[in-house]
């Protein structure tokens, strides 16, 4: 690692203490077997009293390991052990320590989800990438949508509808042919899954101060349930969505490969 007196003044003030590394890998062989080679040449410190944590796996360890950070804000730094990488930077074992010093940093908020049951029962959870709602059964669903206490969409027939964060616009919503968004644009794509009525509508961009209300119509006849990232509620009656700012967790990332630069480099991507 390079003695920090040998850089200048300003790279200087954007390294960051990596004297204790915490390193939690997925289940898979791959991962484990890189978690031991590098506890070996790095250590282990606890969870809770780490700088930061090395996290191996593919990306859904990687969401799984942001919502493990949430309460305490400890920075989160991914390296591609799993198929498609996308929140990760490469494997590497050597200068782990330097590469952790001199990452970027990429602070997420996420948005909080509250939902109403059919039978009263209030749930609420976070979600890094999206809220969404789903049909239950073979009906497809009817969902009333409210922006800012306005009603923009009296009805909607459909199999489901999200809302995305900047960082999740690339997962489910951009599955569901929904925009993909910059991390600096302070917008939320809200877009619908196979909508049938309005058959034309095609989502919406959101500014991130909105508040958004799903109400279920005929929810005895086509139940619906809402999910937030890994958190699911069944027979919702009502979901509120908002970007909770309260709320932070922070990702690591090698300088030439940032955040904002590979969710720009996906809509060129053929």
């Amino acid at each position: 690692m390079t003695p920090p007196d040998s850089l200048p003044a300003q790279a200087r003030q954007k390294l960051r203490s990596v004297d204790r590394i915490c390193v939690l890998a997925a289940p898979t062989l791959l991962a484990q077997e890189s978690r031991a080679r590098l506890v070996a040449r790095f250590g282990d410190s606890p969870f809770d009293t780490a700088d930061v944590v090395v996290c191996l796996g593919g990306d859904g360890f990687m969401l799984e390991t942001l919502h493990r950070t949430l309460p305490r804000d400890v920075p989160v730094y991914g390296m591609n052990c799993g198929s498609v990488g996308f929140l990760m930077n490469a494997f590497l074992e050597d200068d782990l320590p330097d590469r952790l010093a001199r990452s970027q940093d990429v602070v997420l908020h996420p948005l909080r989800m509250h939902a109403v049951t059919s039978s009263g029962v209030v749930e609420e959870a976070l979600a890094l990438n999206e809220v969404s709602l789903l049909r239950q059964m073979r009906q497809t669903a009817k969902i009333r949508i409210t922006i800012d206490g306005r009603v923009r969409l009296p009805e909607l027939v459909c199999d489901g509808v999200l809302v995305a964060t900047p960082a999740g616009s690339t997962a489910y919503n951009l599955s569901a042919h929904g925009p993909i968004v910059p991390l600096s644009a302070n917008l939320l794509p809200l877009t619908p899954i196979s909508a049938f009525r309005p058959r034309r509508w095609r989502g919406a961009l959101l500014p991130s101060t909105a508040d958004v209300m799903f109400e279920i119509l005929e929810g005895d006849k086509r139940p619906v349930s809402a999910v937030a990232d890994f958190t699911e509620v069944r027979d919702v009656a009502s979901v509120a969505v908002s970007e909770d700012r309260s709320v932070r967790t922070t990702m690591l990332f090698d300088p030439e490969q940032g955040l904002s630069e590979r969710i720009i480099a996906e809509q060129f991507t053929v």
